[in-house]
């Protein structure tokens, strides 16, 4: 069951992390007896409150995990992102894959529909499901591309020391996702 209550979210509100670019945005939901209702992405009023102009939405993305503990990443691609989640709930983890002093730095995040977060180009996003048929969606502002550079670290590094919800143990993760290297293997991705 999820933790989530729309009443928690009145106030749409964007907070910094400490990786540069990496925003936390709180969404408006309203709820009442039939369910909830929210504006997911609204340009003008994200861009005044921190998102970068320059974001422009080309493509959205949805994933559909069945199950509890399905684990996805850790992949960076050469784009930004804005993620929310449309039912269920999340652990996020974003890894900073840029040169410089966050290189390697780590913020994570319990999302849910009221709370989504903007991945600045450079940053590898990964997830967790926190609960059964969870729809984590996202945008971007580049189109899909399989000749696009993509710079993959693998879920259990032990120098990032994510600390999984649900251990990588009992998680279900592709064999793709399990091979990934360690990011002392990676070059930090050009922006």
């Amino acid at each position: 069951m999820s933790e989530f209550e729309p009443s928690q979210y009145s106030e749409l509100k964007v907070r910094e992390t400490s990786i540069p670019g990496l925003l936390e945005v709180c969404l408006v939901v309203h709820g009442d007896n039939r369910g909830w209702f929210k504006e997911n992405y609204q340009r003008e009023k994200m861009v005044e409150l921190g998102l970068p102009e320059e974001f422009v939405v080309v493509q959205n993305n949805i994933s559909f995990n069945a199950e509890r503990g399905v684990t996805r990443g850790i992949h960076a691609e050469p784009w930004e992102k804005f993620i929310s989640i449309a039912h269920g709930s999340v652990f996020a983890a974003i890894v900073d894959f840029r040169e410089g002093e966050s290189f390697g730095k780590v913020e994570t995040f319990t999302l849910n529909p009221g709370k989504a977060i903007f991945v600045p180009r450079g940053c590898g996003n990964s997830f967790q499901t926190l609960e059964p048929n969870t729809v984590y969606t996202y945008l971007v502002n580049e189109h899909w591309s399989t000749d696009a550079k993509y710079t993959l670290v693998n879920l259990a590094d032990e120098d990032i020391a994510i600390d999984w919800p649900i251990s990588l143990e009992e998680a279900i993760i592709s064999d793709k996702d399990k091979g990934h290297p360690r990011l002392r293997e990676i070059n930090p991705m050009e922006v």
